[in-house]
């Protein structure tokens, strides 16, 4: 099935790759403000000169400008990506539709069929966008910072050994309470 759906991406593959680059950018660059941060921070408490100062909080601008835009422009390219991709299921669902015979399409009422081709399509569309993004974003982003602060906090970190299993629980409670829920009102 996952084989079928990304025959669909075609064209749009270009900017799905694009939105992968931009996001691991994104989250280097934000991974490595806290170093920044820090050494400014030594730099001060050390009474470094302002000129100094001056330039690390300008390479602190330059830094979060270069991350809002890797931002901006990952979303631009998902976007176009996720668009393009749900047009191209759907284009590939109405031909498919188009070679039922009469009988088939007996089987099938308008609704099912529009509901097929517009919720159904917007809903994979969706998981694609998410898929592409915040599925990239997050397990890197927790891996890096993890990382960073083993390296910045030395023992601190060893709180995340405590969190992120009980973070990760909370989240499968969570979701575990919802979901029944979400498929009683997606049946419906």
């Amino acid at each position: 099935m996952i084989k079928r759906l990304m025959g669909c991406v075609r064209e749009y593959k270009l900017p799905s790759i694009l939105t992968l680059i931009f996001i691991i950018g994104e989250v280097i660059i934000e991974v490595f403000i806290p170093f920044i941060t820090a050494d400014l921070v030594n730099s001060i408490k050390a009474g470094a000169e302002m000129r100094e100062l001056l330039l690390t909080g300008a390479l602190l601008v330059c830094m979060a400008l270069a991350s809002l835009c890797c931002g901006g422009i990952a979303g631009f390219t998902c976007a176009k990506a996720s668009a393009g991709f749900a047009k191209n299921l759907r284009g590939d669902l109405f031909r498919k539709i188009q070679t039922y015979s009469f009988e088939n399409v007996d089987n099938f009422s308008t609704a099912s069929l529009v509901t097929r081709l517009t919720t159904d399509v917007g809903n994979v569309q969706m998981s694609y966008m998410m898929i592409i993004r915040t599925a990239v974003r997050a397990p890197l982003m927790l891996v890096s910072a993890i990382i960073m602060a083993a390296v910045m906090g030395g023992w601190l970190a060893m709180s995340f050994v405590v969190l992120v299993p009980l973070l990760a629980g909370g989240l499968i409670l969570i979701s575990r309470r919802a979901m029944p829920a979400f498929r009683a009102v997606f049946r419906k």
